[in-house]
Formats: C-alpha cells, sequence, structure tokens
C-alpha cells in the first residue's frame, strides 16, 4: 500500500520478479516537454501491400514465396539471430585465467508467426477467434519446440510500432527458442524459486511468488485495470514503463502449454481488451513490446515458476511523446514519474470498444 506522502514525493519501489528497484518521482510529471516527437504511425494501411514481404503470395527477400495464407502463418526467420547447433560449435570455455573472460555457443531456433492475412490489422483489431488461433499457435509451437533436447527456453513476443523497433507493420510476433534460459526469464526464475524455497519464510507453505503478490493486488485492487474468470490486467507496483501491465493467471500456470481450453479463451480476452484500451488512450495504434514469461522447458516441474505476461509501451503523455531510458536510468536505476496507481486509473477508465 502506497502512503498519501508517497504518492507525491519520491520513493523507491522493489521488483521481487528482478530484485531490483526503481525511482519514482510523481513531482516531475508536470514538467515542461521540449524533446524528440515521434511521428504517428501510418493509419491508413491497405488489407494488402504487394510490397510487404508478410503478406500472402509475396516474395521474401531470400527468394521464398509465401503461401496464400488465410489464417495464421509460420516460418523461420530470414534473419535469425540464432542458428540450429552443428557439431563444429564451440563448447563453453573460460579464456582468462580469472575466470572473467567467458563465452559460450548458443543455439536455437527463431521464428515469426503473422496473426493475420490482412496488412492493416492489429491484435487489438483481430477478433476473439483470431486472436485465440494466436495463443493456440503459441502452444502448439511450444510443444514442438519444448520436446527438443537442444532448447531450454521460449521466448513468444511482439513487437509493435515502429518507435519499437518493429521492421514491418503487418501484424506478427516472434518465438525464439534458445538452448539456454536467456537474462530476464532467469533473474525472474531465481527470484521465484528464492521465494518458494525460504527457509526463513514466515509462510509455513508459501504459494509461488506471483500468485501471492496477485493476492495483494486483488485486495487492495487500486492497480487492477481488469479482470475475468482466469486472468487478472494490472500495472505492476514496480512498473517502469509509463503504461507497462503484466497479464496474470489467477491459477497456477507454469507454461503455455498447460492453458484449458477456458484459460486459454481467457488470456485472448485479455489481450483483446488490454490492447483495445492501449489504443484508445491517445487514439493511435499504441506501440509496445510485448512477451510471455514462462517455466523453462527443461523436464522439470517447476513449481515456483508462474506464467505470466509483460506489456512494456514507451508512449508518456501523447502519441508523439515517449519515455526515454537515457541517463540516469541506464547509469543508475529505472525512474518515473506517472506512479503505477496513476497509471492503472487512467487505464481503467478507457473504452474497450476501439476508437473508429
Amino acid at each position: 500500500m502506497i502512503t498519501k506522502t508517497q504518492a507525491n514525493v519520491p520513493h523507491r519501489r522493489y521488483n521481487p520478479l528482478t530484485g531490483e528497484w526503481l525511482l519514482v518521482s510523481p513531482h516531475r510529471a508536470t514538467r515542461p516537454w521540449l524533446g524528440a516527437i515521434e511521428k504517428i504511425p501510418q493509419a491508413d494501411r491497405p488489407p494488402y501491400d504487394p510490397r510487404c514481404y508478410l503478406c500472402p503470395g509475396n516474395t521474401r527477400v531470400n527468394g521464398v514465396v509465401n503461401p496464400a495464407y488465410t489464417g495464421l502463418y509460420v516460418f523461420d526467420n530470414d534473419f535469425p539471430a540464432l542458428l540450429s547447433k552443428t557439431a563444429d560449435d564451440a563448447a563453453e570455455a573460460d579464456t582468462d585465467a580469472k575466470n572473467l573472460l567467458r563465452s559460450s555457443s548458443e543455439s536455437g531456433v527463431c521464428r515469426v508467426i503473422c496473426f493475420s492475412p490482412r496488412h492493416d490489422l492489429t491484435l487489438a483489431q483481430l477478433t476473439l477467434a483470431e486472436i485465440r488461433s494466436v495463443v493456440d499457435t503459441w502452444a502448439a509451437q511450444c510443444e514442438e519446440l519444448g520436446a527438443r533436447d537442444d532448447i531450454t527456453y521460449i521466448q513468444v513476443f511482439e513487437n509493435r510500432g515502429e518507435v519499437m523497433g518493429s521492421s514491418n507493420p503487418h501484424p506478427h510476433g516472434q518465438l525464439w527458442a534458445n538452448e539456454h534460459i536467456p537474462t530476464e526469464p532467469a533473474k525472474e526464475q531465481a527470484h521465484q524459486l528464492a521465494y518458494l524455497t525460504d527457509p526463513q519464510s514466515p509462510i509455513s507453505n508459501p504459494a509461488p511468488l506471483l500468485i501471492d503478490y496477485l493476492a495483494i493486488e486483488q485486495r487492495e485492487g487500486e492497480r487492477i485495470v481488469f479482470e475475468n474468470e482466469h486472468f487478472v490486467c494490472l500495472v505492476p507496483f514496480w512498473a517502469v514503463w509509463p503504461f507497462e501491465v503484466m497479464v496474470l493467471p489467477k491459477n497456477h500456470i507454469r507454461r503455455i502449454i498447460d492453458m484449458t481450453n477456458a484459460e486459454r479463451d481467457g488470456l485472448s480476452d485479455a489481450l483483446k481488451r488490454i490492447s483495445t484500451r492501449y489504443d484508445n488512450m491517445f487514439e493511435v495504434s499504441f506501440p509496445y513490446s510485448m512477451g510471455v514469461h514462462q517455466a523453462p522447458y527443461d523436464g522439470q516441474p517447476h513449481d515456483e515458476w508462474q506464467m505470466h505476461l509483460h506489456f512494456y509501451p514507451p508512449l508518456l503523455r501523447s502519441a508523439t511523446v515517449k519515455k526515454f531510458m537515457v541517463g540516469y536510468e541506464m547509469l543508475g536505476q529505472p525512474q518515473r514519474d506517472l506512479t503505477a496507481e496513476q497509471a492503472a486509473e487512467r487505464l481503467r477508465g478507457l473504452s474497450e470498444i476501439r476508437f473508429a
């Protein structure tokens, strides 16, 4: 619970998932802005673009012709950040006597998931049935890749908008399957495991960290944006980005593949509702990076893990003013002006019918 004093003066907040602190400076929210102004995203894209390498029937850079797909389309990334392991790959080796210079091979698979054949749509504009197909595809891909011996972690994500580095406006996401656990989920795993197994815990049978955290948020209510039967969408207490949200299951779900049909429907509903609210914030196709954090696919149960989704949107004051992570944020710690409670209040007040 944030006191009235903390709501108006600088204070720190702790992120138990990563063990990191951030600075909250609510008194700075009204400062004048003379910085960079972003372009408003193009809103009149055609349903089909002959120049788009993701549209049905078009030829990609490597000469592969996309099928005339009518639903979702998944293919191996033409410019992958990870490659399949070969016999010639170097094993991990320390190259410095003091263990300061380390490197190891990293293999994996990178895939692109086109959400729709329509070039002019976004996740917010898809139907619930179409979003459910996206969720089902995530699960099917994780089922396939998670069964491989050379895959330990699967990161599902979407970058929406030029400001978030998306190279193509066609609605799509990506899936990177790694040999090792990447840095951010590794931090979350370490802290979730420590919470569940802490011998000093005053609770004799603690629940996973994010289940206990959700119970607190549901009791306080001020950071919850909405909920349905299976999921809660909230602005986390430790949010860094202005309108950052986390989507949390109400039940204990370790991985995408563990969701029931009803829970897949619930996640589809949550994705539709939050992406629509985002678009209504400034009446623009709202940019963000979104991703699913889930337990590793290493054959272990990972009772400490609770699957969840992060949305990191950069817009701060309008469709053209974004939050920058520079200076103090890069060298000290993350900092925000708008409090998590204020952000949740604004998101709660938005319509779930997308602006025309």
